[in-house]
């Protein structure tokens, strides 16, 4: 036998046992989860936050590190995931999304996530008009671009190495877990079935409060209500240990937070609103709406506890005060069609419902309008103040005298 068959010999017998081939089964699931968890990590800070929406900027150190890890753990361009996540955005719930489950349907973007990624990618229009910014260095034309193939194999060689033969199955599991976490969970269940914070014009949702198994992407209504922001979370009952990572980098000079949630903060009644009011309402608009909407389900709440204490909750009446209070804040386009005569006959019921839903519209107004001066709108909001607090209804005077004394953060 020469040195080069026993050299191939042992390498043979090495791949196939493994260097820890006696490894128990809970140190394998284990690493696997680590190295899962890295892909996740590398995903939402450096493709979705940094690159494709410019939240965060990341040393080049940890950049690289993130570039070469995803080219091992998916394959994935960065050009290609960036353009396409941007385009869902700019074309959110069309036809034009890239993985929209209200256009395509759940079960597709669920089952077939993975083919509408890889076929938005071969979109040359797509990727020039949204992939701008991306990396384009030598070694992400020469290598990361263009042999994305041979980071997976080579990934697939380590897992074998370490492993032996169950190494295959420790491959596939990363493999799947993009597509299964990001291109079905995310993509598919967030713009499905969840909970909203945030009335945004797209049916995106959060999956639940704790973003940790995929990285702080859970919380999709918040991202889509702010892109930009390197934080996911915004309430305090909710967790992203994405941005977690991102001030870990942050202490060790390795990223640079640009943009967050604005906070809407609260300072001493003004006589009246200004425009600096204005300007504070317009940044916070989402949040505002969202506490304006926390009033109304607590109105309709009240509504309803009078009603069972004259013992008519289990009537009509209750039954469409409960649907007033489960859809009546949520935007028109958002409501089943189904719902909205029962809705209507809870207004009737109940007017000041029906005036809290109008005020509601005209407070909308003042940044949906995009050909009035900004004095006109200062005026168009002091009117509100005054039509608010002259109401009769504690809920919109209080709100009134909040927004007087509303501040940009």
């Amino acid at each position: 036998m020469t040195d080069f068959d026993a050299m191939t010999a042992a390498l043979l017998q090495w791949a196939s046992s493994g260097l820890w081939a006696d490894a128990s089964w809970w140190q394998i699931v284990l690493y696997t989860l680590a190295t899962t968890h890295i892909t996740i990590a590398a995903v939402t800070i450096f493709l979705h936050r940094a690159q494709a929406h410019r939240a965060l900027e990341l040393h080049p150190v940890a950049a690289h590190f993130f570039r070469f890890w995803l080219w091992l753990s998916t394959g994935m361009v960065t050009k290609e995931w960036v353009a396409i996540h941007r385009k869902h955005h700019a074309k959110c719930e069309t036809v034009d999304d890239p993985h929209s489950p209200q256009t395509r349907g759940i079960r597709t973007v669920l089952l077939r996530g993975t083919e509408l990624y890889r076929a938005e990618a071969r979109n040359a229009d797509t990727l020039a008009k949204y992939g701008h910014g991306t990396p384009d260095d030598w070694i992400e034309r020469k290598l990361y671009g263009s042999h994305t193939v041979l980071g997976i194999a080579l990934l697939m060689g380590v897992d074998l190495l370490l492993f032996g033969a169950i190494g295959a199955t420790v491959w596939a599991v990363q493999m799947l877990w993009i597509p299964v976490t990001a291109a079905g969970i995310v993509n598919g269940i967030g713009h499905w079935w969840g909970y909203r914070n945030f009335e945004v014009a797209d049916a995106s949702t959060n999956i639940v409060p704790w973003g940790v198994v995929i990285g702080g992407e859970e919380l999709h209504n918040n991202h889509h209500t702010y892109p930009t922001s390197a934080k996911l979370s915004v309430k305090r009952f909710e967790f992203d240990i994405g941005w977690g990572y991102i001030r870990a980098l942050q202490a060790l000079g390795l990223a640079t937070v640009r943009k967050t949630p604005p906070r809407l903060a609260l300072g001493p009644v003004s006589e009246q609103a200004d425009s600096r009011t204005l300007e504070a309402l317009i940044a916070n608009r989402y949040e505002v709406m969202a506490q304006y909407a926390k009033q109304v389900r607590r109105v309709c709440k009240a509504e309803l506890s009078k009603l069972r204490s004259q013992g008519q909750s289990r009537g009509a009446r209750g039954v469409n005060l409960r649907l007033a209070r489960r859809w009546l804040h949520r935007d028109d386009a958002r409501i089943p069609v189904t719902i909205k005569p029962r809705l209507a006959s809870a207004m009737a019921e109940h007017p000041m419902l029906a005036k809290l839903v109008a005020m509601r519209e005209e407070l909308r107004l003042l940044w949906t309008r995009s050909n009035v001066s900004a004095p006109q709108l200062v005026a168009d909001l002091q009117a509100w103040c005054r039509k608010a607090e002259d109401s009769g209804i504690a809920m919109l005077r209080d709100f009134s005298l909040r927004l007087r004394a509303a501040q940009a953060a």
